[in-house]
């Protein structure tokens, strides 16, 4: 098994989402490499399927890209001790304005581990009923809802362009398949 140890480290940015990091690790053969690395808290990522078979989204402005994207609900765990399905029940409410009794653990996506810690686990939300929704803040979003089948062609067409919606849109619809 291959590894690296961790021989320094120093915080170089505390911010409110990632706090940024310069390491000196030890390789396999003893010589010593620079990593720059990103800590976050983990996140999660839902797909409500209503009854209708369709999926809800949220359209929002991302600033980074400086772009709207069409997205599957999202957010950031609060704590490194906050339960990711806790999470999950959170951003749903909060961004969509559903609850949902009918969750499902689909696994973990490693978002980029080239640099970044990031862990997102994803989740599939059926038998929605109404809430209330109440984004953040600092969020200004529209929920969308497309039909599963269509959202996959939006993947494969490049209409659907953030990783973690595309990956929890196909496995979602693989799950689906493979439960019937």
């Amino acid at each position: 098994m291959h590894t690296e140890k961790k021989l320094s480290s120093e915080l170089k940015y505390g911010g409110h989402i990632i706090n940024v990091y310069s390491d000196t690790v030890e390789l396999e053969n003893g010589a010593s490499a620079h990593r720059d690395v990103v800590r976050h808290k983990g996140a999660i990522c839902v797909a409500p399927l209503n009854d209708k078979g369709e999926l809800l989204f949220v359209r929002q402005f991302r600033y980074p890209i400086g772009s709207e994207l069409l997205e599957l609900p999202a957010g950031k765990r609060d704590s490194l001790d906050e339960d990711p399905l806790d999470c999950c029940h959170r951003e749903l409410e909060e961004e969509t304005g559903m609850l949902s009794e009918d969750i499902v653990h689909l696994g973990s996506y490693v978002a980029s581990p080239g640099f970044c810690d990031e862990v997102i686990e994803t989740y599939l939300a059926r038998g929605l009923k109404n809430g209330v929704a109440h984004p953040d803040e600092d969020e200004f979003l529209d929920v969308v809802a497309i039909p599963l089948e269509r959202a996959v062609e939006m993947v494969m067409n490049g209409e659907i362009t953030d990783g973690k919606t595309q990956l929890l849109i196909l496995k979602v619809a693989k799950y689906l398949e493979q439960s019937v």
